[in-house]
């Protein structure tokens, strides 16, 4: 448990640390957000504190190697993986700030990463069917294209939660406070499982959330930007996929905002719009019209996410997660639909 204290404690310092560097380094070189699109604050906002997300979760990562060398190559290759993901999209997060680049380089250097993954052994390959409670191996079920299906599950995934966060990140401390839940759920879930060291990662993650999210929270005096979204995105796709039952953990924590993302893209496209322009249709923001404060928005999104995603934890039936699921994702369906009408 001692290891736990010291990786969280490390990675919230630097993330603590980080934070008003990032913003003063945002400031000088340009890279700030003003009001209008689907942001919705008073004046200009640095947007470069993925620099405190990155160095948090990268200096509790480092701590967790110096604290445990894994007896498992395989082990070892996936946390590398991880790693070496998370670098290639803070660099790339960093330019995409600085230059505000259009969407299709940054779907590119989305696949790229999951590509990371993939060559490290991060993947989907098996899940346990909920209505049977069988486990299905992908490339065992489909002999001639379960290795194609692992790889385009895998793509969906690792992308699908990275666009997710970014999307998510539109009201002060929103993104990142719900990061900070899915990565404490995710580090409980694989202690539980009997993956202590593992959980460690999970741990960092939340350590450098929470160090930021004091400066993010609202009034927020400086943003994650691309780089902190693409981070806490890769970060979230691929520790889901290093325990088993973990990605129905994500779902449950991340599924208001996954739906949400899925529903935009629809109805922009039925519209004929670009599903990357940005707007003001999120959830998020549709509550914002009804006339609801950003704290109470955002308190919002974390009850449901810890509600759910604790049930992850407290329920041991895969069905039952599946029904919570069901009843998460059609709730969510059946509210976004209503304030379509009306705002």
């Amino acid at each position: 448990m001692s290891s736990f204290i010291i990786v969280f404690a490390a990675s919230f310092v630097l993330a603590c640390g980080l934070t008003p560097l990032s913003a003063r380094i945002g400031r000088r070189v340009g890279a700030v957000d003003r009001p209008g699109d689907r942001r919705a604050h008073a004046g200009e906002v640095p947007r470069i504190g993925g620099i405190a997300l990155f160095g948090g979760f990268m200096g509790g990562a480092a701590l967790t190697f110096a604290l445990w060398r894994p007896a498992n190559p395989d082990d070892m290759r996936r946390l590398m993986a991880v790693v070496a993901g998370t670098i290639f999209v803070f660099l790339f997060g960093l330019w995409d700030d600085r230059r505000e680049l259009p969407a299709w380089p940054q779907f590119a250097a989305q696949a790229a990463a999951a590509s990371i993954a993939i060559a490290g052994t991060v993947f989907i390959e098996r899940f346990t069917n909920p209505l049977t409670n069988q486990l299905v191996v992908i490339p065992e079920s489909l002999p001639f294209l379960g290795w194609g299906v692992v790889v385009a599950i895998t793509l969906f995934w690792v992308t699908g939660m990275m666009n997710t966060v970014n999307w998510l990140d539109g009201l002060d401390g929103l993104a990142t406070g719900v990061g900070l839940i899915a990565a404490t759920l995710f580090a409980i879930h694989s202690y539980r499982l009997g993956q202590p060291e593992i959980a460690l990662f999970p741990t960092a993650l939340a350590g450098a959330c929470l160090g930021f999210l004091p400066f993010n929270f609202h009034p927020a005096r400086v943003f994650m930007g691309t780089a902190g979204a693409m981070v806490l995105g890769y970060a979230l796709a691929t520790l889901s996929i290093l325990a088993p039952a973990r990605i129905a953990t994500a779902l449950l924590v991340m599924g208001v905002p996954i739906i949400d993302v899925a529903w935009l893209i629809v109805s922009r496209w039925r519209r004929g719009e670009s599903p990357t322009h940005p707007g003001r249709d999120h959830l998020h923001h549709r509550l914002l019209a009804l006339g609801l404060g950003q704290r109470q928005i955002v308190a919002l999104y974390y009850l449901f996410c810890l509600v759910f995603g604790g049930l992850a934890l407290m329920v041991a039936s895969r069905l039952f997660k599946l029904i919570a699921l069901l009843v998460l994702g059609i709730g969510t369906l059946i509210t976004i639909w209503r304030l379509s009408r009306r705002t």
